[in-house]
C-alpha cells in the first residue's frame, strides 16, 4: 500500500521527478530555489502600492503541500501545527489562495481559524467546489447532511455532477458554501472565489448564462472567471467574452501555463473589473499538464527563470492602474517553487515602480 505524503522523508517527498523527462533549469530543486533570494526575501512581506493608491497583492496557491511543509524547504523548524505555519506564511506574503475547497465544502469553523491565525489585511482567495463548475465531486467528501440527502441512485455512485443533483440539493450545496467563507468576507479578508471552468466549458450563451448564475448565487461575494478552454479567446470571441466579463463586472483570471493542449489558453492581459485583477501562474511544464494518475503537486513542478517572470512585468503594471486591487499567485507550489517565485516577481514589480 502506497504511503502517505505525511510519512514520506524529505529526500523521497523532494526527489527526482518520476513523471517526464527532468529539467535542470526549471527543476533544480529546493535548495538551488532557495539560493535564487539572496537580497530579496522580504520583497513580497507587504502589499505593493501602485498607482493612485492601488494595491499589487503577490502570494501563493497553497501553504500546506507536503512537498512546501518538508523540513528545511519554506517553514522554519519550530513551525509545525497548522496554526503556526499559517501564522509564518500570513508574516511574509499578504495573499493566498485556497484549493482545498474545490474538493471539500468549506466549514464556517475552519474560516474562522483562518481569520483568527492571520492579520486583518490578509487576504484569502478561494476557489470554488467543483459542483459550482460543472464538474464531479467523490460523493463520500460531502458534508454529511448533503450526502444523506442524495437520492438513492446517487449515493451509491463514487462520483456525481451538480446536473444530476435535484434543484434544492444543487442551491444547497451554494448554500453550504457561501456560509463556509462567510467569516472571511466579514473579516474583510475574502478576495474572491475563483471559478475555474474546465476544458469541456466551451463558448456559448448557455454557458454565459451559468456564469450570471454563478455570481447571483454566490451574492455580495466577488466571483472570478477562469476558463480552461481556448474558445473563448479565439479570433471570434475574444471580443465578445472580454465585453460580457466588463459588463458584469467580473474579474478574468489571467493565466501563465502551457500552451497547445485543450486545456490551453493564451497568456491574455486583460482588466475586466476596476475593483479586482487576477494572474495565476501555473509554470509551463507541459508534459505532465494533461497526463493522467499523476500527483496534482507534479503538474506545477515548475520554477520559472527571471525572464519568465518579466515579462509579466509590464502586463502586472498595466492592470495595476486599472484595477483598485491586483492578485497575483504562484500555483507552482512544488516545494519553495512557488514562493520563490513570488518573491522574485514581487521584487521585480517594486524595481518597476509601479507608482510611476
Amino acid at each position: 500500500m502506497p504511503r502517505s505524503a505525511s510519512t514520506l522523508t524529505r529526500d523521497e517527498l523532494l526527489g527526482p521527478s518520476r513523471h517526464g523527462a527532468a529539467d535542470a533549469i526549471h527543476d533544480p530543486g529546493p535548495d538551488a530555489a532557495a539560493e535564487r533570494l539572496a537580497g530579496i526575501d522580504e520583497a513580497a512581506v507587504e502589499p505593493i502600492v501602485a498607482a493612485d493608491g492601488h494595491l499589487v497583492r503577490v502570494g501563493t496557491a497553497s501553504w500546506t503541500d507536503p512537498t512546501m511543509t518538508a523540513q528545511g524547504v519554506f517553514y522554519p523548524d519550530g513551525a509545525v501545527s497548522a496554526e503556526e505555519r499559517l501564522s509564518y506564511y500570513a508574516s511574509r506574503f499578504p495573499l493566498v489562495e485556497v484549493d482545498a475547497t474545490y474538493y471539500a465544502l468549506p466549514s464556517r469553523r475552519t474560516s474562522e481559524l483562518w481569520v483568527e491565525r492571520t492579520p486583518p489585511d490578509f487576504t484569502v482567495d478561494i476557489k470554488a467546489h467543483a459542483l459550482m463548475t460543472g464538474q464531479p465531486t467523490e460523493t463520500r467528501r460531502l458534508p454529511k447532511d448533503l450526502r444523506t440527502a442524495l437520492p438513492p441512485e446517487l449515493q451509491d455512485k463514487s462520483r456525481i455532477y451538480a446536473k444530476d443533483l435535484p434543484d434544492e440539493l444543487r442551491a444547497a450545496v451554494w448554500e453550504w458554501f457561501v456560509d463556509g467563507v462567510e467569516p472571511l468576507a466579514e473579516a474583510g479578508q475574502l478576495g474572491s472565489v475563483l471559478l475555474q471552468y474546465p476544458r469541456w466549458f466551451f463558448t456559448s450563451s448557455q454557458n454565459r448564462e451559468q456564469i450570471l448564475e454563478a455570481k447571483e448565487r454566490l451574492g455580495g461575494v466577488r466571483a472570478a472567471v477562469e476558463f480552461r478552454s481556448a474558445s473563448w479567446f479565439n479570433e471570434k470571441n475574444v471580443e465578445r467574452t472580454l465585453r460580457f466579463l466588463e459588463d458584469h463586472d467580473i474579474p478574468l483570471v489571467m493565466v501563465d501555463g502551457p500552451q497547445g493542449y485543450r486545456s490551453s489558453v493564451p497568456a491574455i492581459a486583460a482588466t475586466t473589473s476596476p475593483e479586482l485583477a487576477i494572474v495565476r501562474f501555473h509554470g509551463r511544464r507541459a508534459d505532465t499538464w494533461e497526463a493522467k494518475g499523476i500527483p496534482t503537486v507534479e503538474r506545477f513542478r515548475y520554477l520559472y527563470e527571471r525572464d519568465e517572470l518579466e515579462d509579466w512585468v509590464p502586463r502586472i503594471r498595466e492592470a495595476s492602474k486599472q484595477a483598485k486591487d491586483t492578485h497575483v499567485l504562484m500555483n507552482n507550489c512544488y516545494a519553495n517553487y512557488g514562493s520563490t517565485n513570488a518573491r522574485e516577481l514581487a521584487a521585480m514589480l517594486l524595481e518597476a515602480d509601479l507608482a510611476g
